[in-house]
């Protein structure tokens, strides 16, 4: 028999009230949809003792989960691909926005405005069935719980727009600005790799991804005669050029997504000994991210060469970086990028540079 079912009203309202508190704490301290359903899976079997969770978010169609945790046990699985929901009971759930509980299976929707997705639990043997109280309990948790899973949930959907935005931007970018001047498919990656190396968090790697992507953007803006030539520039052209960090921040300003990423783009000419442009930020005064991408961009520029400068082979241009490490490039940047250079596909980078020249 349920021991929920000897509580005094008193003592259940403040187990209620103590399971409320812990979801709310929950959905406040986490910013990641994939992160959340985890941890709600969790906290959802410590609460109501259940040796089995399942916690499953659907498409806005209703016909497929987009993202699913199931405890087991000790074991949790996660599978955040497309799936076509095949279970009866969960079926149910959805098709009649009904509660199902039976013994020691409990299951209830997860409804914000329409159906969202659901929770249902399950105990062993050892243990004793669920009651009306746990019923209202669980309903009580997931009404809780949605306002934060349906948050995330469109944040998500809004970065995927928002990435779609972007991309299309891109390839707009490199219809404007010449093959030879435009990254490899690999920078993002190697960008990404080094802030991963160094620690940085998941907000900060999105918004380093972003920055790689449209660093360069301000080179629209840039005479294409200026933006071709092969021989050295002039004083006159080479001040035109240092305009363009300043030029794509102009330009992306008004992107909300791009926010973090603006002062990535605007300092990524920054040396670290004060010599950069448009600032002449040095050391910590330039951001981590432009630290970052500082040392990505010149060891992509020597590896695939420009047409003012030749080409050299992968050894020499990390030989390079390691010369220039505390003059034009932060030491600890530079440590992490040999860590990480290794790893790196070096024939694809040198299969791509040569069909990019």
């Amino acid at each position: 028999m349920n021991t929920r079912s000897y509580l005094t009203p008193t003592k259940k309202y403040k187990t209620l009230i103590s399971a409320i508190h812990a979801i709310y704490r929950l959905v406040n301290s986490t910013f990641e949809l994939k992160d959340l359903v985890i941890r709600l899976d969790r906290l959802v079997c410590q609460i109501f003792n259940s040796q089995y969770c399942l916690i499953a978010l659907l498409d806005p169609a209703k016909h497929h989960c987009m993202l699913r945790c199931l405890a087991t046990g000790k074991k949790r699985y996660v599978m955040d691909k497309k799936a076509v929901l095949s279970n009866r009971i969960e079926k149910r759930i959805i098709k009649k926005l009904t509660v199902v509980r039976q013994e020691r299976m409990l299951g209830i929707p997860l409804i914000s405005e329409d159906i969202s997705g659901l929770i249902i639990i399950k105990r062993d043997k050892k243990n004793p069935p669920f009651d009306k109280f746990d019923e209202e309990m669980l309903m009580t948790i997931g009404e809780q719980a949605i306002i934060g899973l349906r948050t995330l949930q469109l944040y998500d959907e809004q970065q995927k727009l928002a990435l779609g935005s972007i991309k299309s931007l891109v390839t707009l970018l490199d219809t404007r600005v010449p093959q030879e001047y435009t990254h490899s498919p690999y920078f993002s990656h190697l960008v990404g790799i080094i802030a991963n190396q160094m620690h940085l968090d998941t907000k900060q790697v999105e918004s380093l991804k972003y920055a790689s992507m449209l660093h360069d953007a301000g080179k629209a803006d840039i005479p294409m005669q200026i933006l071709t030539k092969t021989s050295k520039l002039t004083p006159y052209e080479y001040k035109i050029i240092k305009r363009h960090p300043l030029a794509g921040a102009h330009i992306l300003r008004h992107l909300q997504i791009l926010r973090p990423a603006i002062p990535i783009i605007m300092h990524h000419h920054e040396k670290y000994n004060g010599t950069g442009y448009p600032s002449r930020l040095k050391k910590g005064q330039i951001p981590l991210g432009a630290r970052i991408m500082a040392v990505a961009d010149a060891f992509e520029a020597m590896v695939y060469g420009r047409p003012y400068r030749e080409r050299i082979d992968i050894h020499s241009a990390v030989k390079e970086i390691k010369k220039k490490s505390g003059s034009q490039f932060d030491p600890k940047v530079v440590e992490a990028f040999l860590k990480v250079v290794k790893k790196i596909k070096t024939k694809k980078y040198l299969q791509t540079g040569s069909k990019k020249l």
